[in-house]
């Protein structure tokens, strides 16, 4: 059968995230509802390079198609995007090899969140608004205690992660403009909700509300203080996902968009 490399983007703010349920509307159940509507088939598999929580977005989110079509991906996309919501497009889509896929073939994810300085009208679901000022230097140099592979059991939820809580952080960094603060955080994979509660501790070591020994100390044992600054997921977008030979750009493209 098949198999189809599907890129997209999707504001998240209406949906219960990117994996399907029965009851509440989530990306992935749009994307199933436009497949059934264009191929007319009920046989076919999707599968999401990772799921996007409730109220996250995504800049290039990568997904796999299998189904038996011989319709040319140029057309797909477009009769696709003509049946998905607004707030959810398709950027690009290839034939792909069999062995290809979303979730396994990656080999590093981006996040990057956006923190904003000042009250804004436009951006209540796509930015974290901050009144406080923030010592973004201090939150620089603390960023260098998250690189390599650590033990993040303090920046999930055991009970829903598996047998390791150990995760390789390729790279996290901070960019600052007039109004905004951008967090990159690139990485293997990440445990439910990490980015966020990374973010949301950097900046209350921000506030002067922690210190880098704080930091440490939530990776040598188990603490519940990260859980409580768990960032809102407004700010949150899924940058991109990289597969082998892709080369990693350590300076968000998201940058552009707000500057």
């Amino acid at each position: 059968m098949p198999r189809y490399k599907i890129t997209l983007e999707y504001d998240g703010s209406h949906y219960r995230g990117w994996q399907f349920q029965r009851e509440v509307p989530t990306i992935m159940g749009k994307l199933m509802d436009a497949i059934k509507l264009v191929y007319k088939k009920e046989q076919y598999e999707l599968y999401g390079s990772g799921r996007t929580d409730s109220g996250v977005h995504a800049l290039n989110q990568v997904a796999h198609l299998d189904i038996d079509s011989s319709m040319p991906p140029y057309v797909a996309i477009n009769r696709l995007n003509e049946e998905l919501p607004s707030s959810i497009n398709i950027l690009a889509m290839e034939k792909v090899n069999a062995k290809f896929h979303a979730r396994y073939s990656a080999a590093a994810r981006s996040y990057v969140y956006h923190i904003s300085k000042r009250r804004t009208a436009f951006g209540k679901d796509y930015v974290w608004w901050i009144k406080e000022v923030l010592n973004v230097n201090a939150m620089a140099t603390a960023t260098e205690h998250f690189i390599g592979m650590k033990d993040y059991k303090s920046f999930g939820i055991p009970e829903k992660e598996g047998a390791s809580t150990l995760v390789k952080l390729d790279d996290l960094r901070i960019f600052e403009t007039e109004g905004s603060i951008i967090i990159q955080v690139i990485g293997s994979h990440f445990l439910w909700k990490m980015v966020r509660r990374i973010v949301g501790t950097l900046v209350e070591l921000g506030k002067g509300n922690l210190t880098e020994n704080d930091i440490e100390s939530f990776f040598k044992e188990y603490s519940k203080i990260p859980a409580k600054f768990t960032a809102p997921p407004s700010g949150l977008y899924l940058e991109k996902v990289y597969y082998p030979g892709e080369e990693i750009d350590t300076e968000p493209s998201f940058l552009v968009n707000i500057l």
